[in-house]
């Protein structure tokens, strides 16, 4: 329960961080098709985030709700990919219309950005992140991901005003 305790402080106190002022606006893409989007999806790597200290092996799924909004089931191993599995169930619901924008709430009333900053045109991996540049994550629908790929990301999170330096990169069940 402590990846549950974590999520719900950190989105309470993201609330009230302001955007270093020297950088230009985190720019979401112009689009996101949430029923695309659907699915599971591997964490490739991320800023260092306290509820996911320890977590190798990290998958997000996403499941498209009746009422539209989104429901967000994290996993990671604790220690190593043969670790205890911990759990998380949250919600998003879309912030604005391009469907770029989400808010998620893993605990009550407090929520989070969550921005879809770049995105295959397949769906095959995307970058999220947030506007005030505390959180970025690079999901794929594979356990890996080439190394131009990576590259190519890297270079534009890095044009978004994120630092590279600080992604830890994620260990996954590559079956290799």
């Amino acid at each position: 329960m402590r990846l549950f305790l974590a999520l719900a402080v950190t989105s309470v106190l993201t609330g009230g961080c302001l955007m270093p002022s020297n950088l230009p606006p985190v720019v979401a893409v112009e689009s996101v098709d949430l029923t695309r989007y659907a699915g599971t999806w591997y964490e490739i790597a991320r800023y260092p985030v306290i509820f996911e200290e320890g977590c190798t092996g990290v998958t997000a799924t996403y499941t498209i709700r009746d009422d539209g909004s989104v429901t967000v089931r994290n996993d990671c191993r604790q220690g190593s990919l043969e670790g205890p599995e911990e759990s998380i169930v949250g919600r998003a619901r879309v912030a604005d219309e391009s469907g770029a924008k989400l808010k998620v709430s893993f605990f009550g009333p407090f929520e989070a950005n969550y921005w879809v900053i770049d995105l295959d045109p397949d769906y095959e991996w995307a970058v999220v992140g947030e506007p005030r540049r505390r959180f970025l994550w690079i999901l794929s629908r594979e356990p890996a991901l080439a190394d131009e790929i990576v590259a190519g990301i890297l270079a534009r999170v890095a044009e978004q005003g994120y630092d590279p330096e600080r992604l830890i990169w994620t260990e996954q069940d590559t079956g290799g």
